[in-house]
C-alpha cells in the first residue's frame, strides 16, 4: 500500500494540542494494525530548540541520533512508541540554511531562489522523504493558521495534494469552539474564521477536531459541517479529558479513526485499544499514591519538564500508585528553610538544566535527601550536583564544584573534558569553551556498562544499555574518582572504555542513584523506564 499522509493544522490559538491530538491518531491507527512514522514542521527561524530559553519554547526533547527537536516528538514516541530522529522534526531556520547552502554552492545554477517554489520544494522533499514505508505518515504544522512564518509551509502540503494524489492525502484541522459560561453557550466563529483563513490559503480541511470543554451537540456540528463546508459526519469533538491518555480512547468513541479509514480507503480492521484501556483504569484506580518533589529553576513553566513529568507518572502506573507532584524553586532553598521546602515528600528529583543559577539550592536539597534517606534521584546536572555535594560534605573537598560555574576552579570534581571518544560518530572529539554551545555537547542515544550488585543493575537487570544525552560537562574521573569511591560513591554505570562515569549511587541509602543521561526521553506509559520505575516503588516505600 502506498503512504497515505495526514496533514494536522492549527487555527484561533496556539497550545490547543495538535501534538496530542497528531500522536493520538497515530496510536488508533497503529492499533488498528497500520504502521505510522510521525513528523513536526516548526515555523520558527531557529534551526532547532537547542539554544532556545525553555521559558519560551518548553522542554528540548533529543532522539537517538542527537537531534534536539520539539517536545511534541517525545508525545509522538510515547504514544507511537517507534524511535524517531532529527528527520521527524523541521523547521524553518533548517530549510533555510539547506536552502542558502545550496545557492551558495551554485546548486540553483545562478538562478534567483524564492520561497516558491525552493523554500516549498525544501520542506516538499522534507515531508516526502521521511516515511520508510509506513501505512501512514502523520504531518503536524507547528504554530497557527495565519501567522506569516508559517505561510511557506502551508502552500508546500497545499501543492502535495496534487502531486500524492488526493486519494492518499487528508487534511485535519484543529480549531477552539469556545465556551462561555456566562452566556451557557458555546461559539463557532472563532472555527469558521480559522476555516475561512484555511481555505483562503487553499486548503480545504476535511475534517475538523473542534476542542472544547464541553461536549458538542449534534446541532452544533451541524452548524460548523455546514459554515466550514465539511460533511457532518467529519466535525468531531476534541473534548478537554483528565488525562492526556484518555484522548486516545476519546477520538475512538467519537468515531474518528473510523472516518480517517474511510476517506484514505484503509483496510477495514477492528481497533485493538486493550492496553490504552487498562493504562487508563490504572491511573484512575490507584492503589496508594507518593509524593514526588521535582527541584527546578524552570517551575514557573512545567513544560520546561514534560518528558519528565510523565516519566514520573510512567513509574506511578508501573507501582500502580498516583504520583503527585511538586514543583520546588531551588533558588528558593537555603540550608536555613530546606527541611521546610522538602516537608511531606517521599522522594526528591533534581532534573537537568544549564548555568549556575539554583545550583547551591538544589545541592543544599540534596544534602538534605541523602542524610535523611530520601529516595533520590539525580538526572543529568541533577547528577552532577549530586557529586559535588557528596565531595564537599563526605569526601570532605570543601571547593568542590564544576567548571560550568566555577572555570578557574582547583577542585572541580565536574569539567570539560576536552577530548573524549564518540561511540556514535566513531572518531575523537575535541571540546573547547570557544565552541559553539550546540556543537561541545553529548547529544543522543551513547552506551553504558552497568556494574553488577548495584542499583542500576536492580533496575535494567541487563550489564549493557543505550541512554540518551544532553550534556557539555562530564564527571572529572580522572582526578577524583579514587577519593570518591574511597569516600564511598558508587560508580555504577561507566562508558565502554570507562572513560565516562554515566550513573552514581550511595550504597548505604534506600535509594539514591544519579545518571548523565536523560531516561524521561526513553519512558513511555505501557513501559516505565526502570530507573523511574523502581524511584518511585522506593517513594512509594519511604512512608
Amino acid at each position: 500500500m502506498k503512504t497515505k499522509f495526514i496533514f494536522i493544522t492549527g487555527g484561533v490559538l496556539s497550545s490547543l494540542g495538535k501534538g496530542l491530538a497528531a500522536a493520538s491518531i497515530g496510536a488508533l491507527l497503529k492499533a488498528r494494525g497500520m504502521t505510522a512514522t510521525i513528523q513536526k514542521l516548526d515555523p520558527y527561524i531557529n534551526v532547532d530548540p537547542g539554544t532556545m530559553n525553555p521559558f519560551q519554547h518548553g522542554e528540548v526533547y533529543v532522539t537517538d541520533d542527537g537531534a534536539e527537536t520539539d517536545l511534541d516528538l517525545g508525545h509522538y514516541e510515547r504514544y507511537l512508541d517507534v524511535p524517531l530522529s532529527q528527520k521527524n522534526n523541521m523547521t524553518s531556520g533548517r530549510v533555510y540554511h539547506n536552502v542558502i547552502t545550496k545557492e551558495r554552492r551554485g546548486d540553483y545554477l545562478g538562478g534567483t531562489v524564492q520561497v516558491i517554489p525552493h523554500i516549498t520544494d525544501e520542506i516538499k522533499n522534507a515531508v516526502k522523504s521521511m516515511p520508510n514505508g509506513e501505512d501512514v505518515a502523520l504531518i503536524e504544522i507547528g504554530g497557527t493558521v495565519g501567522d506569516i512564518e508559517g505561510l511557506p509551509f502551508l502552500e508546500a502540503i497545499r501543492q502535495l495534494r496534487s502531486e500524492l494524489g488526493s486519494e492518499n492525502v487528508l487534511y485535519i484541522h484543529l480549531t477552539l469552539v469556545p465556551y462561555l459560561a456566562a452566556a451557557g453557550e458555546v461559539k463557532t466563529k472563532p472555527t469558521q474564521h480559522s476555516v475561512k483563513e484555511l481555505r483562503g490559503i487553499g486548503i480545504h480541511p476535511d475534517i475538523i477536531l473542534c476542542r472544547s470543554e464541553v461536549d458538542l451537540d449534534e446541532d452544533i456540528k451541524r452548524k460548523i459541517a455546514l459554515f466550514c463546508d465539511v460533511d457532518r459526519d467529519a466535525v468531531f469533538t476534541a473534548v478537554d479529558v483528565k488525562s492526556i491518555y484518555q484522548l486516545p480512547l476519546s477520538f475512538y468513541n467519537e468515531g474518528l479513526d473510523q472516518k480517517i479509514a474511510i476517506m484514505l480507503k484503509l483496510p477495514a480492521k477492528n481497533c485493538n485499544l486493550d492496553s490504552w484501556r487498562q493504562l487508563n483504569h490504572t491511573l484512575e484506580n490507584p492503589k496508594g499514591e507518593t509524593t514526588i518533589g521535582i527541584i527546578g529553576k524552570y517551575v514557573d513553566l512545567k513544560e520546561a519538564y514534560k518528558s519528565l513529568h510523565e516519566a514520573l507518572i510512567h513509574g506511578g502506573v508501573a507501582n500502580e500508585v498516583k504520583v503527585n507532584l511538586r514543583y520546588v524553586n531551588s533558588e528558593e532553598i537555603t540550608s536555613g528553610n530546606v527541611k521546610e521546602k522538602l516537608a511531606g515528600l517521599d522522594g526528591v528529583l533534581v532534573p537537568g538544566g544549564f548555568g549556575n543559577r539554583g545550583v547551591e539550592g538544589k545541592i543544599t536539597a540534596i544534602q538534605y535527601a541523602r542524610e535523611n534517606k530520601v529516595p533520590f534521584f539525580g538526572i543529568c546536572l541533577g547528577m552532577q550536583c549530586a557529586v559535588i555535594e557528596y565531595a564537599r560534605n563526605v569526601m570532605g573537598l570543601k571547593g568542590a564544584n564544576s567548571e560550568e560555574f566555577a572555570p578557574e576552579g582547583d577542585d572541580n570534581v565536574i569539567y570539560l573534558m576536552k577530548e573524549w571518544y564518540d561511540y556514535r560518530t566513531k572518531k575523537t572529539e575535541n571540546r573547547c569553551e570557544e565552541s559553539d554551545k550546540g556543537g561541545t555537547m553529548r547529544l543522543g542515544a551513547y552506551p553504558c556498562k552497568v556494574v553488577e550488585g548495584t542499583k542500576a543493575m536492580a533496575a535494567y537487570g541487563e550489564t549493557e544499555i543505550q541512554e540518551r544525552h544532553r550534556h557539555r560537562y562530564e564527571f572529572n574521573k580522572e582526578k577524583f574518582a579514587d577519593q570518591l569511591v574511597e569516600a564511598g560513591l558508587v560508580l555504577s554505570g561507566l562508558s565502554p572504555d570507562e572513560a565516562l562515569v554515566e550513573i552514581v549511587e550511595v550504597a548505604d541509602h534506600p535509594w539514591f542513584l544519579g545518571c548523565q543521561f536523560h531516561p524521561e526521553f526513553k519512558s513511555n506509559p505501557m513501559h516505565a523506564h526502570p530507573l523511574f520505575r523502581d524511584f518511585i516503588k522506593a517513594a512509594r516505600d519511604n512512608k
